[in-house]
């Protein structure tokens, strides 16, 4: 899956997946957002996809689960598919593993902490080097953080506007997850304990994911 950018492609995603992914951070809770205002499948038949009769079929609705999971933690095709050999090689279930290691990627956490309005605005300020990951400065997104990491605004970030303005707005931001704490006044986080599949509250299936990929 290639990069998307620009303003329109963002919001068909959510509406081709049928589902608000909050792709664009705040502005999805405003009236502006796309999906509230079309709620309904891109292109010229999009309005009329409601009104279509049929089931779908297994591999639709697997296919369907496993886009809604890359778009949603912004992952490329390959990237997804490394992820998912990796959970199949681990203990436990292949599924939640899957979705545990998505949701320990740095752009994810820093989403999580409140650090970033979305998970792409996320990505794009870790690729920009202003995060530190246990004292040394991270510009991979997809870089694992494990329990008892800490991610921290690097230093001289501190003084760019949009942090400065973020400090005063963390105290309004919603619970943090409680895998996950938040110095507001040191602007520094730590991952307490690995996420669980009970702390993953996103509308995914993902044994049919499992099964996309076992076919």
């Amino acid at each position: 899956m290639a990069r998307i950018t620009g303003p329109g492609p963002v919001c068909r995603i959510c509406r081709r997946e049928g589902l608000k992914l909050f792709l664009k951070g705040s502005r999805c809770l405003t009236p502006k957002c796309a999906f509230e205002r079309r709620g309904f499948a891109p292109g010229a038949h999009g309005s009329s996809t409601q009104f279509r009769r049929g089931r779908s079929s297994d591999y639709s609705l697997q296919l369907r689960e496993k886009q809604k999971a890359k778009r949603i933690y912004g992952v490329p095709e390959r990237q997804f598919r490394r992820y998912f050999s990796i959970a199949q090689r681990s203990r436990g279930l292949t599924g939640a593993t899957l979705l545990m290691l998505l949701e320990s990627r740095l752009d994810n956490v820093v989403y999580r902490l409140g650090l970033a309005d979305s998970r792409k605005q996320a990505r794009q300020l870790v690729m920009h080097g202003h995060f530190d990951l246990n004292g040394h400065r991270a510009t991979i997104p997809s870089m694992q953080v494990r329990a008892g990491d800490t991610i921290a605004v690097h230093e001289a970030s501190l003084k760019h506007p949009y942090f400065k303005s973020l400090r005063e707005l963390l105290g309004e931001r919603p619970g943090l997850p409680r895998w996950l704490s938040l110095d507001t006044d040191q602007m520094r986080g730590t991952m307490v304990q690995a996420p669980t599949r009970e702390d993953i509250e996103l509308p995914l299936n993902e044994q049919l994911i499992v099964e996309f990929y076992s076919r």
